[in-house]
């Protein structure tokens, strides 16, 4: 049998798996990210850990019939790693030297948000579409963009950075990019919190159970909201508002079969996606208003597919 090697660095740890050559997941397991000294053990620690998993079925580096990585940071097309700051790392051939720590073995790297794009849209959410927007609800507003099976990467490796479509020009507050008023201050995790924070101080007459709650989260916005919480629903409107605009913007570029909503915030479930298509079809041009609204299925495995996927070509 030949296997698939999978990659997916992260600042914690290095998710990894072995696939089959049809694609088939076949073990899953991480390891500790190693940062310290400008990150140089992470690549001999993670080839080191692949010979083991190989060993233990009875199979060595020379079954392996590739390998994919996905690392926090830009990637060119030839492989080159342009900065992750969160690893330590600069710029340097990722691909090539990775392959040689693999014995020679071809190794295919990208970004790791396009690379669960890609996983998701091979057998995840997107499974079965050939054109997606990957749309990462979490930490930040992420993405990724797939258009016809292949990853877009764009000239400088930024194709896909959703969260910093700018959606308001009177915004005071700085974006962790520098700018203002980018739709990641409303719409990801922190930003949906800030946002409720901000309508209950500028509604005090608004009552609401947000009022009661010990920190106001994401999770704790969209549980009162499903509950009922007429207060709540008034911010997931407003909230789901702006992505619903953003992501007509997307549309009328790259034109996806579907958008694919992930992170922690889709864990909220179909009010999420229902109250997003909303106001994308409100702001939707015409021709793309019937694109489809899908909760991402992979969770955090799917960067590990996306490697794969990357690896095998499909």
């Amino acid at each position: 049998m030949k296997y698939i090697a999978a990659i997916d660095v992260g600042g914690t740890t290095v998710k990894l798996g072995l696939f089959d050559g049809e694609g088939t997941l076949l073990e899953k397991w991480e390891i500790p990210t190693r940062t310290e000294d400008g990150g140089k053990n992470i690549l001999p620690d993670t080839a080191d850990s692949i010979r083991e998993h190989l060993a233990e079925r009875g199979a060595a580096l020379s079954d392996l019939a590739g390998a994919g990585v996905g690392v926090p940071g830009a990637v060119t097309h030839d492989g080159t790693v342009n900065r992750c700051v969160n690893l330590g790392w600069g710029v340097f051939p990722l691909t090539g030297r990775l392959s040689a720590l693999l014995d020679g073995v071809p190794v295919y790297a990208g970004n790791d948000a396009n690379g669960a794009a890609l996983g998701e849209q091979w057998k995840g959410g997107g499974e079965g579409c050939r054109s997606i927007v990957m749309v990462t609800l979490g930490t930040g507003v992420g993405g990724g963009v797939v258009i016809d099976g292949n990853i877009l990467i764009g000239a400088h490796g930024a194709a896909g950075e959703i969260g910093h479509i700018q959606m308001r020009d009177d915004e005071p507050e700085t974006c962790g990019c520098g700018k203002h008023g980018c739709l990641e201050q409303y719409a990801s995790a922190r930003g949906i919190a800030r946002v409720a924070k901000l309508y209950l101080k500028e509604h005090p007459e608004k009552e609401s159970a947000l009022r009661s709650a010990d920190d106001i989260s994401a999770r704790v916005l969209f549980d009162e909201a499903k509950k009922g919480d007429v207060t709540a629903l008034e911010i997931v409107e407003i909230v789901c508002g702006y992505l619903g605009k953003g992501l007509a913007a997307v549309a009328a570029v790259v034109d996806p079969e579907a958008f694919v909503i992930g992170g922690g915030v889709s864990k909220a479930g179909p009010i999420v996606t229902d109250t997003i298509r909303k106001y994308y079809v409100q702001s939707a041009f015409h021709a793309s208003r019937g694109t489809k609204f899908v909760l991402a299925k992979l969770g955090n495995d799917a960067g590990i597919y996306g490697a794969a996927r990357m690896a095998l070509g499909r």
